[in-house]
């Protein structure tokens, strides 16, 4: 055995999700053009505002319940008051993300694991942060994930570090269609054998930019151009994060030609270019 690499399920090599920030109103049609086209959204919410009662802005509990949830869209932290980590006080970054993935659980009787950084992220740090402290506080506040921004991921490889999750686009890029295309392009059989990696196409943004750029036509035309591909998984950010940490579990024999699966998730992955999947529970011998 030389190369293994994950799968998603079904054997799929592509996956595609996105992500939009602050709960805003515009986020219902959004979730709209996503449930039309077969796509997953990720939905990350101030606590604060959300629960502030200004529901001419912001979504309302019963709204993301109705628009969001009830389709399999994820909600995610944002923070309580949309403050950056890296630049506040650790007690700070503590409060506004422990109280934010606390009210959101408790409105929506759910558990939240995942969160996207507010404003700069971990791009800048400042007052005596360091990124190993931000990873630290995010990992024992249960928080499995965390996407960030500065850079495009036009590898369309998966993170290796959750907790600095590049995104590949804004939806505003000028680049977007071009790599929209290469992601189209790419095919599991052309790939070398050491080059097998799955890609994931990942869209981030706001929703109410639509709104102010009068441009709804481009996240439509984004999600047509990517929707009902046969090669491609559409989940969650959380089904993704969760999905690698099960296949991350699977347990080897020291030869490689031996695994089990301790997870209640079925598993995929490629060995030197054949498919194999493993059961939750079983143990496969090649």
């Amino acid at each position: 055995m030389k190369y293994r690499f994950i799968r998603f399920p079904e054997g799929k090599f592509k996956a595609v999700t996105f992500s939009y920030d602050d709960g805003v109103k515009h986020d219902i049609r959004l979730a709209s053009i996503f449930d039309k086209n077969g796509m997953k959204g990720t939905f990350n919410l101030n606590s604060s505002k959300f629960l502030s009662g200004e529901t001419e802005k912001f979504l309302t509990p019963e709204e993301v319940r109705e628009h969001l949830l009830s389709k399999g869209h994820e909600v995610a932290v944002h923070g309580e008051h949309h403050i950056a980590p890296g630049v506040s006080r650790p007690i700070d970054a503590i409060r506004d993300v422990l109280n934010c993935r606390e009210q959101l659980e408790d409105t929506f009787d759910t558990i939240i694991r995942g969160m996207a950084y507010p404003d700069c992220g971990v791009r800048r740090l400042h007052n005596g942060n360091d990124y190993d402290n931000v990873k630290r506080i995010l990992t024992d506040l249960g928080i499995v994930y965390s996407r960030t921004l500065g850079e495009d991921n036009a590898s369309f490889l998966l993170p290796t570090d959750w907790h600095n999750w590049m995104p590949s686009i804004h939806h505003n890029n000028t680049e977007a269609f071009n790599y929209i295309e290469s992601f189209l392009n790419l095919k599991e059989e052309n790939c070398r054998t050491a080059n097998r990696h799955p890609r994931l196409f990942y869209v981030w943004g706001h929703s109410y930019e639509f709104r102010n750029n009068d441009n709804w036509d481009r996240i439509e035309d984004i999600c047509e151009k990517l929707a009902f591909k046969e090669d491609t998984w559409y989940a969650t950010n959380i089904e993704i994060c969760e999905y690698c940490q099960a296949y991350g579990s699977l347990v080897w024999n020291a030869k490689g030609n031996k695994v089990y699966n301790p997870t209640q998730t079925k598993i995929w992955f490629d060995i030197d270019t054949r498919l194999y999947s493993v059961a939750p529970g079983e143990t496969l011998t090649f």
